[in-house]
């Protein structure tokens, strides 16, 4: 049995293990044993309770996270992760992802029991997140399943925290796939994320169901996935607005790419608040919020929550009476119960009436660790404003 590193918990420091959240913080830690940073570690109980196995991160506050709850010695070696690899993959397969879609999360860290692993898959290309050094030395066992078991002939490893983007089998610029009935492409490497936003691909199917003989308003654009959906959907006409210049170039790419005679596509490069500040009342009765995250650590939360509010408070104000104002935050730090306050604040101070109509949230492919609530950053609502 192969020996591994050990950390001894605080007493009563072991409910949220046996609770089987996967962060363990510093604080509930007694002491460490033959561990660096990257290791394998036991986690046990300050009466010397095996709880389970995790990553040691010393230099983190987060200083271990566990992927195996167990009270019986494990081995933990190549045919370990892939089983969790297969396991991950299945649940794919179950769900029916691969045929709705060419671009889908096989890995989605906690949610799939591998802490510290994102990898995405864009038709014969993977991208592979890999944020802490314990995952790093189980990369080569993920690429040996993507090759072998799933074909996949390109995997980029997306620089994070340890390490500079690199081709691990392949070389590719930019895939081109399949989403439902609409093409698009992505560029691993210089892309947001992975290349694309993979988690919202129910949440644009939605706006395809809703938007016809619609004036849509897709804020925070990037490179116009919303707005293909829409105009699937018959809108009217759809306005793509965004700081980027480079992303409405590939918003304007896509559209050609799935509606090459369409007319009813604007692209405008502006600041979203200043724009929704500045157009007039009753332009839209569909707007779109999908801004990037406005916090990314606790001690920002409260700034966050003040331009969230504006955001939808503006929207509130200015769309036309019976519209849909389709909302998301994708900060971590703003709770879903803590959005919802968000726009109750904006709605009340809009003195409109408005109404839930769906809440929203990540692909099915994005599984939430139901022990892990961290795990649920996309927080969206549909709403209609009387």
């Amino acid at each position: 049995m192969v020996s591994w590193g050990k950390i001894v918990l605080k007493k009563k420091k072991e409910r949220s293990v046996c609770n089987r959240h996967p962060w363990l913080y510093s604080g509930a830690i007694e002491y460490v044993e033959n561990a660096k940073e990257g290791d394998i570690v036991e986690v046990y109980t300050a009466q010397k309770q095996l709880l389970g196995y995790g990553h040691y991160s010393p230099r983190s506050t987060i200083a271990c996270r566990l992927f195996c709850f167990t009270a019986e010695s494990q081995s933990i070696d190549a045919v370990f992760w892939r089983k969790k690899l297969e396991n991950a993959w299945q649940y794919r397969q179950n769900l029916g992802i691969p045929q709705k879609t060419e671009a889908y999360r096989l890995v989605n860290a906690e949610g799939d029991y591998l802490p510290g692993l994102i990898i995405d898959i864009y038709q014969d290309t993977a991208v592979m997140q890999i944020r802490t050094a314990g995952m790093q030395c189980m990369k080569y066992t993920a690429l040996s399943f993507l090759v072998e078991r799933l074909g996949i002939a390109h995997v980029l490893e997306k620089g994070e925290i340890l390490t500079e983007s690199t081709w691990l089998k392949g070389n590719k610029r930019e895939v081109f796939f399949k989403e439902y009935n609409y093409t698009f492409s992505a560029e691993p490497l210089e892309g947001q994320k992975t290349g694309f936003f993979l988690d919202q691909r129910e949440n644009r199917k939605l706006v395809e169901t809703l938007a016809a003989e619609r004036y849509v308003l897709n804020a925070f654009s990037y490179t116009g996935s919303f707005g293909i959906y829409a105009l699937g959907g018959r809108a009217k006409h759809v306005t793509s607005v965004d700081v980027s210049k480079a992303a409405l170039e590939k918003a304007q790419k896509h559209v050609a790419m799935n509606f090459p005679y369409a007319r009813n596509h604007t692209s405008i490069q502006s600041d979203c608040f200043d724009y929704l500040r500045q157009i007039s009342k009753d332009s839209f009765d569909f707007i779109i919020l999908d801004p990037p995250a406005f916090t990314k650590h606790i001690s920002t939360v409260e700034r966050a929550a003040r331009g969230y509010k504006d955001l939808n408070l503006k929207a509130i104000q200015k769309i036309k009476a019976q519209g849909y104002l389709l909302t998301f935050s994708c900060s971590q730090h703003i709770s879903p119960q803590l959005f919802r306050q968000i726009i109750f604040a904006a709605a009340a101070d809009a003195g409109r009436e408005v109404r839930i109509v769906q809440i929203l949230g990540a692909s099915p492919d994005h599984p939430i660790d139901i022990y892990h609530p961290e795990g649920e950053y996309l927080k969206g609502l549909l709403l209609q404003v009387e």
